[in-house]
Order: structure tokens, then C-alpha cells, then sequence
């Protein structure tokens, strides 16, 4: 390839990306969230939370924050499906989206964010962990803010991403947010 065919693939690719601020998190029309928040909402948050868990479990934030960054970029491809839509659904693999997304990005760039997805979803190191827990912890905060909203059928994905926390700092984040209100970061400044 020659440097403007790469320049404009890697390009595409960062395009393509965009598509994460207009894309809904699907299920939580489910819970009978009217307006959820989207793909790129999400992932932004995830990241951050990913960096403060691995601060306190003593992993690379650096990696846990591209660790989580990366992990449902898949969905401008395939959409947000829900867990109880993938009973029903057969699809390709993050991997496999992945590599068609970056097939005409600059090599590197390719090769890179190929790795980053391929860690994501196959390996059990420790950023791998926490940046999972991320992704629960921060869709659990998520469901809270929807519950304040009136949304009581949020309670359910609360209970279940909290049960499915693995790591002692994640754990000790999401007991702390059930006894606190969304506004609570507030009144460090109210006092």
C-alpha cells in the first residue's frame, strides 16, 4: 500500500469510530430507558474507571484505559446486542470484526488495535480483569443514574453487573455507589 492509501484506510477506521457517539446502548430500552446512553458514552467511561481500578490493583492504567477504550469499538459493525439478543444471534468474533475494520489501515495501526481487542478478549492478565470489571462497574454506576431517573427496571442490571465484579477494588467502588447518590461528587464543594 502506499502512504495515502494507509493514510486514508487509518482515516476510514477513525471515521468509522464516530459512529460510537450516534449508537445507543441497546439494552437499556429494555429496562424501559427511553433515551440511553450511547456506545462511545460508555466506552469513554469505562476507560477512566478502568484506569482508577487498575491504580488501585496495581495495573498498568495506561493498558487498562486502551484496554477498555477498544472493547466494543466492534459495535459500529454488528450494533449493541443485548445479552438476552446474543442467545439468538450467531455472529462473528470481536477479532474477526476487528480485522475487517482496520484491513486497509496503516499496518501498525492495524496490527495494533488487532492486538489490543485480541487481549481483550482472550486473555486473563490482570488488566485484562480489571478492565472486564470496568466495563461491569461502570454500566452498574450507569444503571444507578438510570434508577435516580425513575427507571426501576434498572435495579436488575445493577444486581447482576455487581455479582460479576471480580477484583476487591471493583467490589469496594460499587458497594460505595450503592450508598451514594449520583450528585454525591458535589458536596466536596458544598460544604
Amino acid at each position: 500500500m502506499t502512504d495515502v492509501q494507509d493514510a486514508k484506510g487509518t482515516t476510514s477506521y477513525l471515521l468509522e469510530m464516530g459512529a460510537l457517539k450516534r449508537g445507543k446502548r441497546s439494552g437499556w430500552w429494555i429496562a424501559g430507558v427511553k433515551d440511553p446512553e450511547t456506545i462511545a458514552e460508555h466506552s469513554f467511561r469505562t476507560a477512566i474507571v478502568g484506569a482508577v481500578l487498575a491504580w488501585m490493583e496495581g495495573a498498568d492504567p495506561a493498558k487498562v484505559a486502551l484496554l477498555c477504550t477498544f472493547h466494543d469499538t466492534q459495535e459500529t459493525r454488528v450494533g449493541d446486542i443485548p445479552w438476552i439478543g446474543r442467545r439468538y444471534l450467531t455472529s462473528a468474533s470481536n477479532e474477526e470484526v476487528t480485522a475487517d475494520q482496520v484491513a486497509d489501515a496503516h499496518p501498525a495501526v492495524a496490527e495494533g488495535i488487532k492486538g489490543v481487542v485480541q487481549e481483550y478478549e482472550n486473555s486473563d492478565s490482570l488488566e485484562v480483569t480489571v478492565a472486564h470489571d470496568a466495563d461491569k462497574l461502570e454500566c452498574m454506576i450507569q444503571g444507578l443514574e438510570y434508577l435516580e431517573q425513575g427507571y426501576r427496571n434498572a435495579q436488575e442490571w445493577v444486581d447482576s453487573t455487581r455479582a460479576k465484579l471480580k477484583t476487591p477494588s471493583a467490589i469496594k467502588l460499587a458497594d460505595a455507589a450503592l450508598t451514594m447518590s449520583s450528585a454525591e461528587w458535589q458536596r466536596t464543594y458544598l460544604r
